[in-house]
């Protein structure tokens, strides 16, 4: 596994396992994409050492050794949960803000697979063997290939406040194509309508926001050595999260590794 060098519009291989591709990144028009096949990579939700109070680190508050010989990908998780509205999350069973129906939800099932879609209202769904984790964040910014109809008119209102009140700035999400891929899009310069609009033209069909602002937005793809991993930012000019999600970070965030 190793990152790609320069990326244009069209899809570069990010990850192969035994010898088939099953990462993906590009960038287009400010936005980097990165598209995962869930038949052999797995989402995993990670708690931070801070964020969510109550829950621990069931999968650890960092990428541990053990998830480190399968990682792939990192990203940053959603909203602040201390914020109340508008968020929810769960992991193992125990929940650290009550789950609303109607919020987007990331929903990954016990047996590996994650369903992106409206709390109650599209997931979750029987036949997986139950809910392992969910992370909510506002509503759905794509629901059924149609965008939402605030990104435009409730930019701010609606998908999140701004550093310095702008409508274009750092943001992050996450979608599922129609054949079950996970497409993860992050970008310095963005409106809630950009995003929405990279992911949809990367086939997107449901799709959740995820942080936005320059701190809480970053990217990585993991390249193994010898000595180890190195991380490979693949946002252009993103600060980062210190440590690169290889140290614990207070804040959650997510991975994505093979299931072995």
């Amino acid at each position: 596994m190793s990152a790609p060098g320069r990326l244009g519009a069209g899809w570069s291989t990010a990850a192969s396992v035994g010898g088939d591709a099953v990462a993906w990144a590009a960038q287009r028009g400010g936005v980097t994409l990165m598209r995962f096949d869930q038949r052999v990579l797995h989402l995993v939700l990670h708690a931070g050492t801070a964020e969510p109070v109550g829950v621990g680190c069931p999968h650890g508050c960092d990428i541990a050794a053990a998830e480190r010989r399968r990682v792939v990908a990192g990203f940053n998780g959603g909203f602040k949960l201390s914020l109340g509205a508008g968020v929810g999350f769960m992991d193992g069973g125990r929940v650290a803000v009550p789950l609303s129906s109607g919020l987007a939800s990331i929903v990954t099932y016990r047996d590996g697979a994650t369903q992106i879609g409206a709390w109650r209202e599209g997931v979750p769904v029987r036949g997986h063997g139950g809910v392992s984790s969910v992370l909510q964040n506002l509503h759905p910014l794509i629901a059924g290939g149609r965008r939402a109809p605030t990104l435009e008119s409730c930019a701010i209102e609606c998908w999140g406040a701004t550093l310095g009140g702008g409508v274009v700035v750092a943001r992050s999400a996450l979608g599922t194509t129609g054949n079950g891929q996970l497409v993860w899009a992050g970008g310095e310069s963005l409106s809630p309508s950009a995003i929405a609009g990279a992911l949809r033209g990367a086939g997107a069909r449901d799709a959740v926001e995820l942080d936005i602002n320059p701190e809480w937005v970053a990217g990585y793809l993991y390249e193994r050595h010898p000595g180890g991993l190195t991380a490979a930012p693949m946002v252009p000019g993103q600060p980062g999260i210190p440590g690169q999600l290889l140290s614990p970070d207070s804040r959650d965030f997510f991975t994505v590794a093979a299931a072995r």
